[in-house]
């Protein structure tokens, strides 16, 4: 890949869009000249990668090593010019740094390549005018020469839509692998999503994916129709402003980063508002088959097999790692068979459009509107047609919220009094009850794929949000009383632990 910078800043820019794709293990070897850049684009990727534009970041010249302690990842930053002998790499510690950071490399060719047999070179030279550089850039790995084939996606759009000269901000994104950045330029904001089609996966049993059975959308068209699907009935969600569908990408409106909660508190206010919003939802008519850029989506029923699909996470993951000992075939046939029993009347209820993650991070608080389009939806792709009381579990059972018992009281009282006037026949009692089950799905659900992030992924920091998930376990038990799910849940309910 070949790439040509016509000044400084369009290197800072291109250094910004290379450090969006880099994770743990990474090398990029930067070689050329004296004067063609390298610590110029190794500056602009450390600070982009700090959110600091002010970052010091001094040449290791003479101490050949320079690293970084950054929020998104540990950095180190290498100039080999004055080394003597390629061994000394050792005593750098190199593969330390390497086992949760990336590592920038200037003048790799005084060491020994086999130290990163997998890294990105990236050959800089002198363009053909003053300022402009130009940049060869050679995968080792599969996984470079996917991440640059994204990379010239990316910046293709940006160059087609005028943004290629815009700054670059990360947002943070979700568990998944859809990635987020922001672009200013001229006071507008915009946010760049990349979602990539989904590759390949193991086979669960049945002879599906996960993906495949719990009905994760494969590509960027679900997001596109449903989002399409929600505006026509009057629901905020993201303008599009641009987008290259079969990539992946799409230039959407900029919501901005307030959420419904504050400081990580759940803000009643907003809280009510949301509830009303997913009342009114439930109460329109939904097609199943939805459109967007002449594809058709989908909407998949939430059956059983996609629910216990979803709880066996549990089974797969946390309890092992609670327990220290593998299910046993029994655990997992009474497992099954007990959940049969919670979900079947739940299952029966009137199917409706359910967003599937319809909590805090996806409800964007939008102070300048009025009304319900205070709220700006996003991250509804996965949606299927199921129960109502999925999304109220998913709300006021918010694995990033402590939601006090009280306000989620009032917020399920304040649903079930806005269902009752949307639905001719609305049996609260039987309501309140299928809220417990799911709420329990979930969270079951997401202990287990919490804890797979961090032993299968190496994400560690979503293992803090345990404690509050075991407590939302604790009180949907306690709506539920004594069902025959509840033994293989002691590991939780029997526990000294407080959350």
């Amino acid at each position: 890949m070949k790439v040509f910078l016509e000044d400084q800043r369009a290197t800072e820019l291109f250094a910004a869009d290379l450090a969006e794709l880099l994770t743990e293990g990474d090398v990029l070897a930067l070689s050329g000249d004296l004067g063609t850049g390298k610590s110029t684009l190794s500056r602009a990727l450390l600070r982009h990668l700090a959110a600091n534009p002010h970052l010091e970041v001094p040449s290791p010249t003479f101490t050949l090593l320079q690293t970084y302690d950054l929020p998104r990842l540990p950095v180190a930053h290498l100039d080999l010019y004055r080394i003597e002998e390629p061994e000394e790499l050792e005593e750098l510690g190199l593969d330390e740094y390497l086992e949760n950071g990336v590592a920038l490399i200037e003048w790799p060719e005084m060491g020994d390549p086999s130290y990163w047999p997998e890294a990105l070179d990236l050959k800089l030279t002198e363009g053909t005018e003053p300022d402009t550089r130009e940049i060869i850039l050679t995968a080792n790995s599969e996984s470079w020469t996917n991440r640059l084939q994204r990379l010239a996606v990316r910046r293709a759009l940006l160059q087609k839509t005028g943004w290629m000269d815009a700054e670059r901000e990360h947002v943070q994104g979700d568990a998944s692998m859809r990635t987020y950045f922001r672009l200013h330029k001229n006071g507008e904001t915009v946010v760049f999503m990349d979602s990539p089609p989904a590759g390949p996966a193991p086979l669960l049993p049945s002879g599906k994916t996960y993906g495949e059975t719990v009905h994760r959308a494969k590509d960027v068209t679900a997001f596109f129709a449903i989002g399409n699907a929600l505006s026509d009935h009057g629901f905020r969600v993201p303008k599009r402003l641009a987008a290259d569908p079969d990539h992946g990408l799409a230039l959407l409106e900029d919501f901005g980063d307030q959420i419904i909660t504050e400081n990580g508190e759940a803000v009643k206010e907003r809280y009510e508002l949301a509830i009303d919003e997913i009342a009114r939802l439930h109460s329109c008519k939904w097609k199943t088959e939805l459109q967007a850029d002449g594809k058709t989506h989908q909407l998949k029923p939430c059956d059983f097999e996609v629910l216990i699909t979803e709880a066996e996470l549990y089974l797969q993951w946390y309890l092992p790692h609670a327990t220290g000992k593998p299910v046993t075939e029994q655990q997992h046939q009474d497992y099954v068979e007990a959940w049969k029993e919670l979900l079947e009347p739940v299952l029966q209820s009137e199917p409706t459009l359910l967003l599937r993650d319809y909590h805090s991070p996806n409800i964007m608080w939008l102070p300048e509107e009025s009304g319900l389009n205070k709220l700006g939806l996003i991250d509804y792709q996965d949606a299927m047609m199921g129960p109502a009381a999925y999304d109220v579990a998913s709300l006021i059972y918010d694995a990033r919220v402590d939601m006090p018992e009280d306000l989620q009281e009032h917020l399920l009282q304040r649903y079930c009094n806005l269902a009752r006037k949307y639905q001719p026949i609305f049996d609260e009692m039987a309501f309140r009850k299928f809220v417990a089950v799911l709420a329990l799905q979930r969270n079951a659900k997401i202990l287990g794929a919490f804890v797979r992030l961090d032993k299968q992924l190496g994400k560690p920091k979503y293992m803090k949000m345990l404690p509050r998930i075991r407590s939302y376990v604790r009180q949907c038990f306690a709506q539920l009383g004594e069902v025959k799910l509840k033994p293989m849940f002691n590991v939780i309910l029997l526990s000294n632990k407080t959350g």
